[in-house]
């Protein structure tokens, strides 16, 4: 069996959410550290190799149980391989991300997609104070997550792998997408979630389920 299942849903910001851009060169009172936004639009952006690696990260470490002696990416556990992929032996990956949009920039017009966090690093020994500016998605933005599933075999598979998937975005809700997690930033979740079936015979009802559960695994009330 062959065939794809695309599986769209948003990506809720609960806390200020900072996945850097470029900060090569930052004029004397701009930002020091901006977001990564869209070149065309200007509009902060998830990566979808952010999202992946996150995803891939927090699975593999739930699966292995030593954060401190994590295994290379080729050597994580085969069904890690089968849908986030490896080099060596190469093998394509199952699932595709794509880079998430913001979807309800109409909904925050009156103040706007990010923030300005400031922070200070003070220096324990003689207290001398370095400043900093961290540019962050405002609480409330929603991204559209995009995820193409290649489908290659039977309707027990694409539920284990599924299942998954759902595991991973569960922790994710549960740590943080960005930087700066451990000073509150990043926190996120997922949300209305739908699967479209392209020549794929499979019971995407079944699937879909599978996602409903996620969203049980919010971290703070809406």
């Amino acid at each position: 069996m062959y065939g794809k299942l695309i599986l769209e849903c948003e990506l809720l910001v609960r806390t200020g959410m900072h996945i850097g851009g470029s900060s090569v060169f930052s004029a004397i009172g701009t930002v020091d550290s901006p977001v990564i936004s869209d070149p065309y639009s200007g509009k902060p952006i998830v990566p979808g190799s952010s999202l992946k690696g996150k995803l891939r990260t927090l699975l593999s470490r739930s699966i292995h149980q030593d954060i401190e002696h994590m295994p290379d990416f080729d050597e994580d556990a085969e069904e890690i391989c089968k849908l986030f992929g490896s080099s060596k032996p190469v093998r394509t990956a199952r699932l595709q991300f794509a880079d998430a949009f913001v979807c309800n920039e109409e909904e925050l017009s009156s103040i706007g997609l990010t923030e300005i966090k400031f922070e200070n690093a003070i220096n324990r020994k003689n207290c001398v104070a370095n400043p900093r500016q961290i540019e962050r998605v405002v609480p409330g933005v929603k991204f559209a997550v995009r995820i193409v599933y290649d489908v290659q075999g039977s309707q027990e598979d694409a539920e284990k792998d599924m299942r998954l998937l759902a595991k991973g975005m569960k922790l994710l809700q549960m740590d943080y997408l960005g930087g700066h997690g451990t000073r509150g930033s990043g926190r996120v979740s997922f949300q209305n979630f739908h699967l479209k079936n392209f020549e794929a015979v499979l019971d995407t009802s079944a699937l879909e389920d599978i996602f409903k559960e996620v969203e049980t695994y919010e971290l703070l009330p809406v």
